[in-house]
């Protein structure tokens, strides 16, 4: 596998919106610098909802991606999902909270899978979409970053599985955490989801 694409976002408002978002990201033709709060100069507005440590990148695989072509019917460029980086080679459906990928020397750990809002419905001007893709169950991921460094087009990536129970990020994706089980809430609690997944879940018990 390899960095298909790598994009970055700056504050801008969507037809019909008075707010800014950072959704709207461009492919970057040379390198960028990965920290802890993710790919330095990306917008992230919401805070509420997005960025921080656990959500510093957002992926998703050109596989799935090429699925949402042919499911369309119409071409999704590098970044029309938001994403910050695309791996060539990679399905969403094999990828688990804890797994790790190592891109260049930048190491990301997955934390959660994405999940579609308002706002992703203006960027694909489908006010269904965020229906459509939870239902598609191939969301793709956030991680956090375990060691920060550049990462640019072309550069090798590995994916190495979490050595423990695999908690698949479809398993997550739509979920009502107030009918799940204590077992289901152990596992889900036991795995290195994101802090804002593993509030949600705490604060219903």
């Amino acid at each position: 596998m390899k960095i298909l694409s790598v994009c970055r976002g700056q504050p801008q408002r969507l037809d019909g919106s008075n707010t800014k978002t950072g959704i709207v990201k461009e492919p970057l033709s040379g390198p960028v610098m990965v920290d802890a709060e993710g790919l330095v100069g990306d917008a992230i507005l919401n805070r509420k909802y997005h960025g921080g440590p656990d959500q510093a990148i957002y992926l998703e695989g050109a596989l799935t991606l090429r699925w949402w072509e042919e499911e369309l019917g119409r071409p999704i460029p590098p970044g029309l999902f938001g994403e910050n980086i695309v791996i060539d080679g990679l399905d969403n459906r094999d990828l688990a909270v804890g797994d790790r990928l190592m891109l260049g020397e930048v190491l990301l750990e997955v934390t959660a899978p994405r999940t579609p809002c308002s706002t992703f419905n203006a960027r694909m001007e489908d006010r269904f979409f965020a229906k459509r893709y939870t239902k598609a169950k191939r969301p793709g991921g956030y991680c956090r970053v375990l060691q920060g460094g550049l990462v640019e087009t072309g550069l090798r990536v590995e994916h190495r599985l979490a050595a423990s129970d695999r908690l698949m990020l479809a398993e997550l994706l739509g979920v009502s955490f107030k009918s799940i089980d204590p077992q289901q809430r152990a596992r889900f609690l036991a795995a290195p989801i994101a802090q804002r997944l593993r509030q949600q879940i705490g604060d219903l018990f």
